[in-house]
């Protein structure tokens, strides 16, 4: 697993109000393929703010670490959990076209391990959202 974040994602109890906020600090409009999340694209990492985290509502806070194909999602998962974390979540395919396992550091702390075929991983480890549109 290279050292590295590729998402931070906040639970929130309003995603509208949230959104505004972030956007009246001069983030840009937010990309929202659907009513529970928001990304906004920071510097090489995405931002997220989700209605329902973890789907026990808001606030939390969950880290992800974006992968090349969905067989390292597997191999980091198993990584992790050989290193002491705890499944969370088994690595599957998802409804918006990628694949995603979480595993929780010994202190509770969530990870989502993604491969997101529609974002661009540069080499370097950062994440570039699709353009708008």
């Amino acid at each position: 697993m290279q050292p590295r974040i590729s998402l931070v994602t906040l639970g929130v109890r309003d995603l509208d109000r949230a959104c505004a906020f972030y956007e009246r600090l001069g983030w840009g409009a937010p990309r929202r393929p659907d009513a529970e999340v928001a990304f906004f694209q920071a510097g090489p990492i995405v931002f997220a703010l989700w209605a329902a985290l973890g789907g026990h509502g808001a606030p939390g806070l969950e880290l992800a670490h974006n992968v090349a194909s969905p067989a390292e999602v597997e191999a980091v998962l198993a990584a992790a959990v050989a290193a002491g974390g705890r499944l969370v979540r088994s690595a599957a395919a998802q409804p918006w076209g990628g694949t995603s396992g979480a595993f929780a550091d010994p202190e509770g702390y969530v990870w989502e391990v993604a491969h997101n075929p529609a974002w661009t991983l540069g080499p370097d480890g950062s994440v570039t959202l699709p353009p708008a549109g």
